[in-house]
């Protein structure tokens, strides 16, 4: 059913639902376009509408070949809106669902856009604070580029920085999506330009790898991960290119890259990893819960098929579902002696294909199987030099070699 959204435009069909709100595929002046209506609650909020309209003119001018750009937003009774382009094609997250994880080559491609993106985002002064699979959008129409990608799009600049007023998130709340969030972000500092360096790292990463390297498990273990864990080498992708995701993951904002330097490094990258399949590694396993049971002593049943996460597709033609990865999700701040006393050194390490899970019953079979080999070889030794011993002891009159080895007995 379509609806009027201001004087200039009209949505026509949902393309998705979010934590913040509801995109349509709209019809303005100038032709089809994406409009972002944002939640009722929101829109009633005199405070958020008022910095609606203060980031308007930063956000309007915010034009780059790999933003999706904004081009009104309107404030009408009830609705508060942003109205964008409208990508042919997909986001990141529906891709990643349908294949995993990407070529290393593929994978740095679309990475190095979003970099050329957050760099002309950082020049005018706009942080995007939320930057994941979700907000990165896949366009069908465009040329492809290294080991077969579309051209990818940055989205929702300035929807995280919207919705978290100082009257709608307390100083102990944080605003994000747990698995991306800067560990300046999780110790309480305000959001600058290296967040989204951080993000777009951890992005690249699950490209790469097909899992997060710090998710898993409760959000509450997630955030301290991201303070107090670092992150373990990928296997199988070159030093050069794992050398620029550490330091892109760096704890201290200072050390990561900018932006451009990001792209132009990822870029440099490419002809190296020209041909690469896909890494074949497994995801570790999340984290226990404190009063989840031992899993039984038993061979491991297979396993079931992991939820789909959903997205909020700017495009049309695409799935529509609400993301059990909010963006918006308000998170507790972790208290200075919470984040001291987790587990400090590396985080969770990606294990190679096909090798049992830590602490699964598999693995306690091959461990217990391997104490057992080990105790019956120790017995069996023991038993040969103790035969050793009694051969010796016992060899009558002769005696042994002074240097205590065998020989030959010597010819009559």
């Amino acid at each position: 059913m379509a609806r009027k959204i201001g004087s200039r435009y009209t949505a026509h069909q949902i393309l998705g639902r979010g934590s913040a709100g509801t995109v349509w595929l709209g019809e303005g002046p100038d032709g089809p376009v994406a409009i972002k209506l944002l939640r009722e609650d929101l829109a009633s909020d005199q405070e958020l509408v008022g910095r609606f309209v203060q980031e308007r003119t930063a956000l309007l001018s915010l034009d780059h070949a790999r933003v999706v750009g904004v081009h009104d937003m309107v404030v009408d009774g009830n609705d508060l809106a942003l109205v964008m382009d409208l990508i042919r094609g997909t986001d990141l997250r529906t891709r990643l669902e349908r294949e995993r994880r990407l070529a290393p080559e593929a994978a740095v491609a679309i990475a190095a856009d979003v970099a050329d993106a957050l760099a002309a985002a950082h020049a005018a002064g706009i942080v995007h604070r939320d930057v994941k699979p979700e907000n990165i959008l896949l366009d069908m129409q465009g040329p492809l580029g290294p080991g077969g990608s579309h051209p990818a799009l940055l989205t929702d600049f300035g929807v995280a920085k919207l919705i978290d007023t100082p009257r709608r998130t307390k100083a102990t709340k944080i605003i994000g999506t747990p698995d991306y969030l800067a560990p300046e972000i999780v110790e309480g500092l305000p959001p600058r330009a290296a967040v989204d360096i951080y993000a777009l790292a951890t992005v690249l990463y699950e490209l790469l790898a097909g899992f997060t390297p710090f998710g898993g498990g409760h959000p509450g273990a997630i955030l301290r991960r991201h303070v107090t864990e670092t992150v373990v080498p990928l296997p199988g992708i070159p030093d050069e290119l794992w050398q620029l995701l550490i330091q892109c993951l760096a704890k201290a904002p200072a050390s990561r890259l900018r932006a451009s330097e990001m792209a132009a490094r990822l870029r440099e990258l490419q002809p190296l990893l020209a041909g690469m399949a896909p890494l074949d590694v497994d995801e570790p396993d999340a984290e226990p819960e404190p009063d989840e049971p031992e899993a039984a002593e038993a061979e491991p049943q297979q396993q079931p098929e992991r939820p789909r996460r959903g997205a909020v597709p700017l495009v049309p033609g695409t799935a529509s579902a609400d993301s059990n990865r909010d963006t918006h999700t308000s998170m507790r701040v972790p208290a200075p002696d919470e984040l001291a006393g987790g587990a400090r050194g590396t985080a969770r390490a990606p294990r190679a294909s096909g090798a049992p899970r830590p602490g699964s019953a598999r693995n306690r079979h091959a461990t217990r199987r391997r104490r057992i080999t080990l105790g019956v070889a120790g017995v069996v030794l023991a038993a040969a030099v103790g035969g050793g011993i009694w051969a010796v002891s016992s060899g009558g009159d002769q005696d042994p070699p002074s240097d205590g080895n065998h020989s030959a007995p010597a010819e009559p």
